[in-house]
């Protein structure tokens, strides 16, 4: 087998391989005698058909066929002999196939990129820390109670925090406009679920008073019909209601699932789940620190086959999937972006022989059946789902890469409240 290689493109590869004409030949002839003994045509016995019958008849299939399965073999021993790593499916073209003479086909393909380890010793990681406090569970229990509001009618001017029950109809230069009306729509003020100016403007009206407000549409506004535009709107309150937050007590614990133990039960819980989304919000941010760290540092030439079918996968995930069919060039930078780091982790863990702890992967999975109500029965159903599983193990390589990363770099210790963390967290996410 003579195989040559010719690169078309940084990552693109031609391969042209030619297969002596023996090696074919004779497979071809084994494959005609093979089914010689097989075959039935009229005016033959099974097994009595004359071989240069089948030939004349079968032979140009069988060639075909013989000529496939020398393709599929002699391909990946040629990819071994030239030490080539493929990305992605080849497109293979039979260049010369006739008896007597070599089988030659030509693979075109990409291959993984050479990627060189970059020095990790000057990134800088900033990983915060923070205390809960029992200032934050009182925080946290308040917006407990906020989820629990019911409301009441007020005899009274209406004031920030009380829900207006409305009708509104806006025009622009004395015209209506899409969207700028409505009829009995909750409103708490002071929620900014509308345009900047309008519920202020609302502070101070009372059951069945009718008022005219103005507000200007923001220059960024989603509908350009209106964005930036000052428009009139006549407002009708119908009533105004005041909020009514239940009280801190063993019933309102008992409202949350917590039986035993009550209120002090309820702040143990509240505890531990903010611990919980404090460990993973400190995660997170060094996570995504260390893998825009990696991006900058290396410069790789990444293939389109991967690219292309990181974009299928973005698509397949998208709810709007027909009309992201349509625009795939908005999915491009995010697919690159996944796949480089794809790269650079499988590098990293080849590199230095990382390897999956089963015992973290464990640990891990116990402590996300924790917040089930039976953590057991989901804890067998991850270990019988290979597929949740697998996710899992992926979490906990990346993990672990991370953590060897940042065992290299310089890391900034900085500690912070919980509420400023996990705002930092979000706004990273």
């Amino acid at each position: 087998m003579q195989v040559s290689v010719e690169t078309t493109s940084g990552l693109g590869r031609r391969m042209t391989v030619q297969i002596p004409a023996d090696q074919i030949d004779q497979q071809v002839e084994s494959k005609l005698q093979q089914l010689a003994q097989t075959v039935r045509l009229d005016g033959f016995r099974p097994g009595k058909v004359p071989l240069s019958v089948v030939k004349k008849r079968y032979g140009r299939q069988v060639r075909q066929e013989a000529a496939g399965e020398l393709i599929a073999s002699s391909y990946e021993e040629a990819l071994q002999q030239e030490n080539l790593k493929p990305a992605g499916e080849p497109s293979i073209e039979q260049t010369r196939n006739e008896a007597g003479v070599e089988l030659e086909y030509v693979a075109v393909f990409e291959v993984y990129p050479e990627i060189e380890q970059p020095d990790l010793n000057d990134i800088a990681i900033e990983r915060m820390s923070a205390e809960i406090t029992d200032s934050d569970i009182d925080n946290m229990l308040e917006k407990l109670r906020k989820q629990r509001t019911t409301w009441t009618k007020a005899e009274r001017a209406s004031a920030q925090g009380d829900r207006l029950e409305i009708d509104f109809a806006g025009t622009i230069d004395g015209e209506t406009f899409s969207g700028g009306s409505a009829k009995n729509v909750p409103l708490e003020l002071g929620s900014n679920t509308m345009i900047p100016g309008f519920e202020e403007q609302l502070v101070g009206v009372s059951a069945d008073e009718t008022k005219t407000i103005d507000v200007t549409f923001p220059d960024d506004y989603a509908s350009k019909e209106v964005a930036g535009k000052t428009a009139q709107f006549e407002v009708h309150v119908h009533a105004v209601a005041e909020a009514q937050l239940p009280e801190l007590n063993d019933d309102f614990a008992r409202a949350f699932g917590v039986g035993d133990g009550g209120l002090d039960k309820l702040r143990e819980e509240i505890t531990n789940n903010m611990q919980r989304e404090l460990d993973a919000a400190i995660k997170s941010s060094v996570k995504k620190q260390v893998f825009e760290a990696l991006l900058e540092k290396a410069d790789l030439d990444v293939p389109t086959s991967l690219i292309d079918s990181e974009i299928d996968a973005l698509i397949k995930k998208d709810e709007a999937e027909a009309d992201a069919v349509a625009d795939r060039g908005r999915y491009e930078e995010e697919a690159r972006r996944r796949v480089s780091l794809g790269l650079l982790i499988a590098d990293i863990i080849q590199r230095n022989q990382l390897a999956i702890n089963p015992d973290r992967v464990r640990e891990t999975i116990e402590e996300m059946a924790q917040s089930y109500e039976n953590p057991d029965e989901v804890v067998q159903w991850y270990y019988s789902n290979q597929e949740m599983l697998a996710g899992v193990q992926t979490l906990i390589m990346e993990e672990t890469v991370v953590e060897w990363v940042v065992d290299q770099a310089q890391v900034e210790e900085n500690s912070t409240t919980f509420e400023e963390l996990m705002q930092v967290a979000s706004g990273a996410a």
